[in-house]
């Protein structure tokens, strides 16, 4: 929403390109409306002058990022072509603006102060001369990251600002909504986003805990993925440990009793193994296990 401005989009242009443009009619809106596709959205498309300017935000990294705005730029340009009826098969040249594709991330896992992704990171194989390239640059904006570009976007160190605060008093147990209206509410008192809090206070409460919400949903499928692997390699571990004992002749007791672990699950895989014998293979005997409270105890 701020992006869409365009008095902050012209801010952050002049951040991004070293340009003193004040006049904020020169921007061009082009975001890529509803009617395109619901999955097709661009935060803020804008240009100025032979510059178009795509700019995404995101509070979890995507390395997808090149290929979206490959797709974004190419509606964007087919949009131009259409409503100016021009005719690709001409003779003449079709000028088009110059792109510049740039990422604000402010989530909270570590990144460093400026990346650049290309789209040829997602092709299938290594191409050293790619027919066709995107490059996308990814700024930090968290606080600490990018000190020199956030001080000449005032709107972009507002908005980080704001964002932390919502943050901190949500992991400080305050309910979201609560968290989120003692934020604006604070920010205001603080002349931070003061006019855009007053005008759009509902729009921003509604968005930013559609936001917040995701970014915790990330977080704990994150977690839960690092857990999960965890307890398979705990698990496999175990297993070709069994393994190794029933290739030396132990019995199931003498089992237990060496890796001192539970019977019942050292049963279980004990049974499990014999039937994969003699081509023992811990994956394949782990996914046999059934759920038990043995194994998830373990």
């Amino acid at each position: 929403m701020l992006l869409q401005e365009p008095e902050n989009a012209l801010q952050i242009y002049n951040g991004l390109n070293n340009s003193h443009y004040t006049d904020a009619t020169l921007v061009k809106s082009q975001v890529l409306d509803k009617g395109i596709s619901l999955s097709v959205r661009n935060d803020a498309a804008f240009i100025v002058g032979s510059d178009l300017s795509l700019y995404e935000h995101q509070a979890t990294y995507n390395p997808n990022m090149p290929l979206r705005h490959l797709i974004y730029f190419s509606h964007i340009i087919d949009n131009m072509i259409r409503k100016e009826d021009m005719d690709l098969y001409a003779s003449k040249r079709i000028s088009i603006p110059v792109p510049q594709f740039v990422v604000f991330y402010n989530g909270i896992d570590k990144r460093p102060s400026v990346e650049i992704q290309r789209l040829s990171d997602n092709f299938q194989k290594k191409t050293e001369k790619p027919n066709i390239e995107l490059v996308c640059t990814v700024y930090n904006i968290n606080p600490g990251y990018n000190s020199e570009l956030v001080d000449k976007c005032p709107v972009i160190k507002d908005y980080t600002e704001f964002v932390e605060r919502v943050r901190t008093l949500y992991c400080g147990n305050k309910e979201l909504e609560e968290a989120i209206d003692s934020s604006i509410d604070s920010c205001m008192k603080d002349g931070i986003l003061e006019d855009f809090f007053r005008r759009r206070r509902n729009e921003v409460t509604k968005e930013t805990m559609i936001d917040m919400r995701w970014e915790v949903r990330e977080r704990l499928i994150r977690r839960d993925e690092h857990n999960d692997g965890v307890y398979e390699g705990r698990f496999l571990h175990l297993i070709e440990l069994v393994i190794r004992k029933i290739q030396k002749g132990k019995s199931v007791s003498e089992i237990v009793d060496d890796l001192d672990e539970d019977e019942d699950l050292i049963s279980r895989i004990y049974e499990i193994a014999l039937r994969h014998a003699p081509d023992y293979d811990a994956s394949e005997i782990y996914k046999e296990l059934p759920e038990s409270k043995a194994t998830e105890t373990y």
